[in-house]
């Protein structure tokens, strides 16, 4: 017979873990994830207490010993092991060495596309102790040349395919900055061919005193972002950021074992940081991809035996919008990791390709927070607790969308949303979660914080972007704020389209905003304008003109003709309207356009047209 104490525990437990299921179902998952990311903080802090920090190059090269002749990166079917990688990084490191134009500290630009020496000439460089800058090589001219100075490179480094580009910007470039090509000849000026002296080089290995990191907050890339204003900043990224990043595939429960599927630019944090530093982290194997393919993804992923893949919200639509082919779910990817896919994509992209759990995060490649959806949650782009928030301090406050600024009561401070309620995400600048601002741009370093948000002298970190928490604690993406929309998965500036535009004679003022469109992702670009007095509309000039001087994602691909540009009573250009308004010609009386890539020319928006892009005739 068993004891009554016996029973009455036994009872007690069941009710204990009853109610713990239905006031606190996410515990035990909460639980695992918090110790998993403690475990991993305790480890980077007693590595640094012993005197020396184990960096994500570090681990490579320890690897590069380890399992020398497992496969790093595979690319286009050839394998490049981690022996190879590695012994190919030291003969570009010794050969910037012997060149004597770089040193310790020296900050290195870099304008390659996805590829293995990508991967190389960045490992080079950071053995040699550089700062490695990661340009958007979708950038021309004069924005580009603003990323160059920014970043203050004494040295930059130029992938074959991007030659033409380099020819664009050479003229202008600074004459003390050394230019080097991943060519074995060139008929350029100023510039140092690379593959030619690469087959002479040593692949001994550099000295570790070069590449020896001493803090956790020492600079060691610079990743380009949009932001909120103006042209793209360089986001200074710490040794402390890239070991954050490098750890994201590990947390989601990627093995050693995994091959990861990198279709993502590598000057994104998410491909450079999460995918090629996540690769290391684990020791596992990546397949990279030039440009993401929707037509060949999943047979890349059969012919590579892929388990993880990355995204963006627009890469699952993509995928999505393929024609429908037999055996779609025959392959053995398990995890997908990204950010920015809409519920219903989410679920469309389950019921069509099977059992993949997808592990929505939130994060900025500047910022001091992030938030990883653990339990796979559909919409989700995380999860908060209290024991989250010890660690990581972060409020959604509330937000005036007329003005554009976070909303103070009649004391000063900001005030915090109710739960269901959309506020814009702070988070909290301490010593454990610091900032570290954008290289060489003090005025937009100071203006992403907010001072005295609760209390005197507090300081938080203005993400930019509006979020919902839930009764759960579950939270959603829900806006961005500011002059900023995203697009084709890139943050695109208002104002620096705008100024683009404003370079033509023919333009008095453009007002550029995003305006959603049905079954796509983010928000396209539309431009209002205003024309100078007695000028008219060269619409064959302003399409030449945008494609010159803009990427293709940041192409404003909707115009409409304005007689007067409304403003705000702070005399700012007046947005909130005007997206509102859309991008319909039924509704709107002032004359609208839309970009039409073969005629190479803004064609006017007919009703017709306009039904075309909504219904998806007309790819945007």
């Amino acid at each position: 017979m068993v004891p009554g104490w016996v029973a009455g525990l036994a009872a007690g437990l069941a009710s204990l873990r009853l109610l713990q299921k239905l006031f606190f179902p996410y515990f035990w998952l909460d639980l695992q994830y918090l110790l998993k990311v403690a475990g991993y903080g305790l480890r980077v802090e007693l590595c640094r207490l012993r005197g020396r920090l184990c960096t994500v190059l570090d681990r490579f090269v320890a690897l590069a010993e380890r399992q020398p002749d497992k496969p790093f990166l595979v690319y286009e079917g050839s394998v490049h092991t981690y022996r190879e990688v590695d012994r190919r990084s030291n003969r570009l490191a010794r050969l910037f060495l012997r060149d004597g134009a770089l040193r310790r500290g020296d900050t290195a630009a870099l304008l390659m596309s996805n590829e293995p020496d990508f991967v190389h000439v960045w490992f080079g460089l950071a053995k040699l102790g550089c700062v490695v800058a990661f340009l958007n090589c979708n950038l021309r001219s004069r924005c580009l040349l603003h990323c160059i100075r920014s970043c203050a490179p004494t040295t930059l480094v130029v992938g074959t395919d991007m030659l033409g580009i380099l020819e664009e910007i050479l003229p202008s470039l600074q004459e003390d900055i050394k230019v080097w090509v991943m060519t074995k000849e060139s008929t350029l000026p100023r510039v140092e061919t690379i593959l030619d002296k690469l087959e002479v080089a040593s692949d001994d290995p550099v000295p570790v005193n070069l590449r020896v990191a001493h803090h956790l907050k020492d600079p060691v890339l610079y990743i380009f972002t949009s932001g909120t204003t103006g042209l793209p900043k360089a986001a200074v990224i710490s040794q402390l950021q890239v070991l954050k990043g490098a750890a994201g595939l590990w947390a989601f429960g990627a093995t050693p074992e995994d091959i990861i599927y990198i279709t993502l630019p590598l000057y994104h944090s998410a491909a450079s940081l999460l995918g090629i530093g996540g690769c290391i982290e684990l020791g596992a194997t990546c397949v990279l991809r030039k440009k993401f393919s929707a037509s060949q993804f999943w047979s890349d992923c059969k012919r590579y035996n892929v388990t993880v893949i990355q995204y963006i919200g627009e890469l699952c639509r993509y995928l999505c919008k393929q024609p429908v082919k037999e055996g779609e779910k025959d392959h053995n990817v398990r995890l997908a990791v990204g950010n920015g896919v809409r519920i219903d994509v989410w679920k469309e992209f389950l019921q069509r390709f099977g059992n993949i759990k997808i592990c929505e995060f939130y994060g900025a490649t500047e910022g001091n927070i992030c938030f990883m959806n653990h339990t796979g949650k559909v919409g989700s782009v995380g999860r908060t607790n209290l024991f989250y928030k010890l660690f990581f301090p972060f409020d959604l406050i509330k937000y005036d969308f007329q003005k554009e600024e976070p909303i103070r009561n009649e004391h000063g401070w900001c005030e915090r949303v109710k739960k269901g309620e959309a506020g814009l995400l702070i988070s909290k600048v301490n010593s454990k979660n610091p900032f570290f601002g954008y290289a060489g741009n003090k005025r937009d370093t100071e203006k992403k914080l907010l001072c005295n948000v609760f209390k005197e002298q507090d300081f938080y970190f203005n993400t930019g972007d509006l979020l919902v928490q839930d009764q759960d604690n579950f939270l959603y993406f829900w806006d961005r704020t500011g002059d900023t929309f995203r697009w084709k998965g890139e943050n695109v500036a208002t104002t620096e389209v705008a100024d683009v535009i404003g370079m033509l004679d023919f333009i008095q003022e453009a007002n550029v905003y995003g305006v959603p469109v049905q079954g796509h992702e983010g928000k396209v670009g539309m431009a209002a304008v205003i024309l100078k007095p007695n000028k008219s509309l060269d619409l064959e000039q302003l399409y030449q003109h945008v494609v010159t001087y803009l990427p293709s994602y940041a192409c404003p691909l909707f115009l409409r003709l304005q007689k007067i540009m409304e403003v705000t009573g702070t005399f700012k250009q007046q947005k909130f309207q005007l997206v509102e308004e859309g991008f319909n010609p039924s509704a709107i009386s002032d004359p609208l356009y839309f970009l039409d890539s073969f005629n190479k020319s803004y064609v006017l928006l007919t009703k017709e047209l306009h039904d075309k892009i909504l219904s998806g005739q007309e790819k945007l």
